[in-house]
């Protein structure tokens, strides 16, 4: 069995992404213009430029899998993936992308996206163990009901700067987006000014903390002017019932100021060289509070005083209004589905950190505000565009255009990458059918007891974490709950191998389901010879023999990568 496995990972992991299901037609179809329009345009500039030829269009199978992978952090169910390359309308793909952001698919959705943003906002370990202030359910209760709404994402930025209200759920002042900053308003809220311009501006910021940036144009004092912002924020500890365990709630409170007087509220932050500086509100573009109420008094915009000034709301209304906002949101999204953004990193933008396509990046951030950013938009514009559409595997021309070795991306292929630990839990689950017995609660517990066995918090200036998880499907089933592995590869009846041993279809028939199961294509001819060897060496034992193949494939590259 064990020899077994290895010949055909072998085989598996030698092979790529087969053209399984014939030509496919364009990503983008008559009806779907203008961003995608803009995306092709600008796009395929590049290439002409470069001198690149692109590779080909993906195949059906391969294309499937990624959407739903990216849309709905799994790979499709083996009827879904058969129905999709059945389908012959030219359209099909528009009207796979508008099924899986439609009602069809909304929890899916939904449970996929804040996933994506619950990492980014708390982290993979905020509110998993008894030290954290974040409640992670609280988090993920917020951020769960805004993508069912597909609340616009400046709706959903101002509401997460602005919370206030308790992190813990069935409190009376309960508010999910207060858990954002419940972690981060340490010394005087520098985690809190760091992440927020991280995420919703796209700039680092937090090196300037204590000097001028090295590299880039940000200056010491635009932090602290920055963090000025947060200084009526006070983060409250709750009693609890549990014993050590942590509950936040985020009040706002007049600000006096670190002189003293509420009505000029300043604060101080001190220089290499011992000096000490003075800071009001002032937004990264220059703006001041100051300027923006000068009609109503030389220092009214300095307020502390919240009946006068509430710093975050002011905070909250510039950000939406700066033409950084969109371009954060549109370049992390970018990133999302194609493995590197329009800048490296996605964080940190600005003239020092040009943008690979810099008409693209504000054509996008441009469509997007005018979308009244509808992140249902903006994905389905980079879903059906001809860079997602691409194949993997590169050419004699695109051989090059490889980010991983440092090179500006051209997005002339389609970027391999390792599943998310999430995607890969979810994948397993729907690939194996594992999951029909399991209920929500139990399963989302299970679930977390796995990822967090992959993740380490570090303490730094970036409230930083680390991820042990490299990709290897034997460390993820070994460190999966044993019974959910038992039930996943396991051949009890009722499972997936069983479903399939007792089938009254040919043993390539069974072969070409697991194969769609696992990898969304069918075998190759070396591929099914060799499976339908193992076959007629078990004896008759269908059910080990089916169990061999599967272990293999889910052991391959080819089924933890995202191609």
């Amino acid at each position: 069995m064990v020899s077994f496995r290895f010949s055909c990972l072998a085989i598996v992991a030698a092979s790529v992404v087969a053209a399984a299901y014939g030509a496919t037609g364009s990503a983008t179809e008559a009806a779907h213009s203008g961003p995608v329009q803009l995306i092709n345009q600008q796009i395929e500039t590049g290439w002409r430029d470069q001198g690149i030829t692109p590779s080909q269009p993906a195949d059906d199978g391969a294309w499937c899998r990624r959407v739903y992978l990216d849309l709905l952090g799994r790979v499709p169910k083996v009827d879904e993936l058969e129905a999709y390359v059945a389908d012959r309308s030219n359209d099909k793909r528009a009207l796979l992308v508008d099924r899986l952001l439609g009602d069809e698919y909304l929890q899916e959705y939904a449970q996929r996206w804040t996933t994506v943003w619950t990492n980014l906002l708390v982290g993979r370990t905020g509110g998993t163990n008894n030290d954290s202030l974040v409640s992670r359910a609280g988090m993920k209760q917020y951020l769960r009901r805004a993508f069912q709404k597909n609340k616009p994402m400046d709706v959903m930025m101002q509401e997460l700067v602005t919370a206030t209200g308790s992190c813990r759920p069935g409190d009376a002042d309960f508010n999910g987006a207060a858990n954002f900053l419940a972690d981060k308003m340490a010394e005087d809220g520098v985690q809190a000014t760091a992440k927020t311009a991280q995420i919703f501006l796209g700039t680092a910021v937090q090196c300037t903390q204590c000097h001028n940036h090295p590299f880039n144009e940000y200056k010491q004092n635009q932090f602290w002017e920055l963090n000025a912002f947060f200084r009526q924020t006070r983060l409250e500890r709750l009693p609890t019932d549990q014993q050590n365990t942590r509950v936040a709630r985020i009040l706002d409170r007049d600000f006096a100021g670190e002189g003293g007087d509420p009505s000029k509220a300043e604060l101080y932050y001190e220089l290499r060289n011992g000096k000490l500086k003075v800071a009001y509100p002032v937004f990264i573009d220059g703006t001041s509070l100051v300027s923006m109420y000068a009609d109503r008094g030389e220092d009214y915009g300095d307020s502390g005083y919240l009946a006068e000034i509430n710093r975050r709301e002011e905070l909250a209304r510039l950000i939406s209004q700066s033409p950084e906002f969109p371009k954060a949101i549109v370049n992390r999204v970018w990133g999302q589905l194609l493995g590197y953004g329009l800048t490296k990193p996605v964080d940190d933008m600005g003239p020092h950190n040009v943008p690979s396509h810099p008409e693209l990046l504000d054509g996008l951030a441009d469509s997007f505000r005018e979308s009244s950013f509808d992140m249902k938009a903006l994905l389905r514009w980079i879903a059906l565009s001809e860079p997602y559409a691409l194949d993997s595997r590169a050419n004699r021309s695109n051989e090059q255009d490889d980010p991983s070795l440092g090179s500006r991306p051209m997005f002339s292929r389609f970027y391999l990458r390792q599943m998310e630990a999430e995607q890969l839990y979810e994948s397993l689950l729907v690939a194996t059918e594992a999951d029909k017995s399991v209920g929500y609660a139990e399963r989302e517990e299970m679930k977390q007891r796995w990822l967090a066995q992959f993740n380490t918090a570090f303490g730094n200036d970036e409230n930083g974490e680390a991820t042990t998880f490299n990709g290897s499907i034997p460390q993820a089933l070994t460190l999966m709950n044993g019974e959910l592995v038992k039930r996943a590869t396991g051949s009890e009846r009722g499972g997936l191998i069983d479903q399939v041993a007792r089938d009254n279809s040919s043993g390539s028939e069974k072969i070409k389901r697991l194969y769609l199961a696992a990898l969304a294509r069918r075998p190759e001819r070396a591929e099914l010879q060799v499976c339908n060897q193992v076959l007629a060496s078990r004896g008759g034992d269908m059910n080990e023999a089916l169990q061999d193949i599967w272990w293999a494939l889910l052991n391959s590259n080819e089924f933890i990568l995202n191609h």
